[in-house]
């Protein structure tokens, strides 16, 4: 069987890169179903909802065993994201969060606390890109106590060539190169993990357990409770989920493969566009996916060495401009996987649902502004916590606010106090003076000019 001189492109691309042959053989896998035609989709009528899955809260944990688990868990946390959404080039985990804190800063915290409560080691391990990893890691170097037992602190995504739509073969764009690539998702953490060393290297130093979550999701603190939970198990796999609301129906979903019972997770792009309604009602599918997961490391390195690292996760095809920025640049397809999909390849996988306060994700400007008020607070376990509930709702015009750029020269003085707000929609270029304080539903409305609110000022809906 002759090879697509586009798969011999990309592969002689990634290996003259320096990419790991571990990853050069996952993307061969995915480029066989692309070229195959394959789209990813999940079509509605082979699954049923998952509708009564367990909760933490209805949970009776040993705290000795707890303490136990957690003594042999690491915390993994995905730290590949620059925020371009937010006009950032950088480590989203680097942005300011609380009194000059970073996300990095408050993680670090959060680790750090849990170990002085439970005695555990905790190691604290970043997932980085190749756009993310010099700028963390000289973050972290003001954290000289972070490191345990010699294990690294971070290891590398990997990186894939971008391929064009008409033809697949690796895309050429010489006036920025680095736009020829791109990330293969989250999913990449299994390969990467594995190739980089790190699994073992966990494995050698008796860690058992793995706690991963997003970087700029400030709620997954290290748990005892959900370690003890998923060591008393035996579950290889584990993933948190909270129950929707009627503002929750973009992210993933979990539910039940009717050819074989297997839990299997759901996102967007896997979603048929005449089928989105059964996607976004949250009472079809009443639970979402937080990409707070928990692994066994023993059963997950047995799994990668028997598959060649090829998990099967299942193929997303997203199709994108080679630059993002450039709608009339050519079309390109980016191979990506779900590091939550890789729940239906480990039989026993289960989920359980966990409290809003583990998911605080900071996708936009709007959520940046709500954790920087004093809407939330820093409790004493490192964790920020809605000290108002419900969480007051925050709409900033994207004309003015949605760059961190814009948003900072219009918050110079912070954020506002939101503690008393039901809501928060700016219409307009406003500037926020010092010590503006909202009660109630605040709307400001476009003038069609700039607009400064004096300090001190309270705003009332």
């Amino acid at each position: 069987m002759s090879i697509a001189p586009g798969l011999i492109a990309a592969q002689s691309k990634m290996a003259a890169a320096g990419v790991d042959q571990t990853a050069i053989d996952v993307f061969s896998h995915y480029f066989a179903e692309l070229e195959a035609g394959a789209t990813g989709l999940i079509r509605e009528d082979t699954i049923e909802p998952l509708t009564s899955p367990p909760g933490l809260d209805g949970l009776e944990v040993d705290p000795e065993a707890a303490r136990e688990a957690l003594a042999r868990t690491a915390i993994i946390k995905l730290n590949g994201g620059l925020g371009t959404s937010m006009g950032m080039d950088r480590a989203k985990s680097l942005l300011p969060v609380r009194d000059g804190a970073t996300f990095l800063d408050v993680i670090v915290d959060q680790v750090r606390k849990a170990r002085e409560a439970t005695g555990a080691r905790l190691p604290l391990v970043l997932m980085n890109s190749f756009r993310t990893q010099d700028d963390s890691l000289a973050a972290l170097a003001a954290h000289a106590d972070l490191a345990v037992d010699g294990l690294p602190l971070d290891f590398l995504q990997n990186a894939e060539p971008k391929l064009l739509v008409d033809g697949l073969m690796p895309v050429e764009w010489p006036k920025d190169p680095t736009l020829e690539w791109c990330p293969p998702g989250h999913g990449d953490i299994y390969t990467a993990i594995l190739a980089s060393g790190v699994l073992k290297a966990l494995l050698d130093q008796g860690f058992r357990y793995a706690s991963v979550s997003n970087s700029d999701n400030l709620g997954a603190v290290p748990s005892a409770a959900i370690a003890g939970w998923f060591a008393a198990s035996g579950a290889p796999y584990a993933a948190e989920l909270c129950r929707r609301t009627a503002a929750d129906r973009k992210g993933g979903h979990l539910a039940i493969r009717k050819s074989d019972g297997r839990l299997i997770l759901r996102d967007t792009a896997q979603t048929a566009p005449e089928e989105m309604h059964f996607f976004t009602d949250e009472h079809h599918h009443p639970f979402f996916h937080t990409n707070n997961l928990w692994f066994d490391l023993e059963r997950l390195h047995s799994a990668l060495v028997e598959r060649g690292a090829v998990l099967g996760l299942p193929l997303i095809r997203n199709v994108k401009t080679v630059d993002p920025t450039d709608p009339s640049s050519p079309e390109v397809f980016q191979i990506e996987t779900a590091m939550g999909a890789a729940i239906e390849v480990f039989e026993g996988a289960t989920a359980i649902v966990v409290g809003r306060d583990r998911f605080l994700p900071v996708k936009t400007t709007n959520d940046l502004l709500l954790l920087r008020s004093d809407a939330y607070t820093l409790e004493d376990d490192g964790a920020l916590r809605v000290a108002v509930t419900p969480a007051p709702l925050v709409d900033l015009d994207p004309r003015f606010y949605k760059t961190m750029s814009g948003f900072d020269a219009r918050f110079p003085h912070g954020a506002p106090s939101l503690r008393d707000a039901v809501s928060l929609t700016v219409r307009g270029d406003w500037t926020f003076g010092a010590g503006v304080v909202c009660r109630g539903a605040v709307t400001l409305e476009d003038t069609g000019k700039p607009e400064t609110i004096p300090d001190g000022t309270v705003l009332e809906g």
